[in-house]
């Protein structure tokens, strides 16, 4: 009976497995793998699979399908390849007759809410720019 056929392994799996071994190499033992690399795992799941990435880059099975999942129910879509936006237009508009509440979140979970009260608007672009920046 013959085996089945390896297919040739991804460039960029192959580089991501390069990439864990550096870390695994140069950490402490009993840290937690960094976010960046929970990213590019998650990324690389929703182009490859789940079982082909914790294959290649030696990860826990449960723990990479459940961040694929949480991933993908935050809209992060994995494997879009596509950069967050940099611009976001902001166009005048009526005053909010009542108050009102305006909420940012980022990819790494911080959010900022802003409750305003009737009939005033900040200066949302230097909001969202100091929330950028503080992290």
């Amino acid at each position: 009976m013959a085996g089945r056929k390896r297919q040739a392994l991804a460039a960029d799996l192959s580089q991501a497995a390069a990439r864990f071994e550096r870390w695994r190499q140069k950490r402490i033992r009993g840290e937690r793998i960094p976010g960046q690399l929970w990213a590019l795992a998650t990324e690389l799941a929703g182009r490859h699979g789940v079982s082909r990435t914790v294959a290649v880059l030696k990860l826990d099975y449960g723990v990479l399908k459940r961040r694929l999942a949480e991933s993908r129910a935050a809209g992060a879509a994995p494997g879009a390849n596509t950069p967050p936006p940099s611009f976001v237009e902001l166009t005048p508009g009526p005053l909010p007759p009542s108050p009102c509440e305006i909420e940012f979140s980022d990819a790494s979970g911080s959010t900022l809410r802003v409750r305003l009260p009737a009939g005033h608007v900040p200066d949302l672009v230097s909001l969202v720019r100091g929330f950028r920046e503080c992290r």
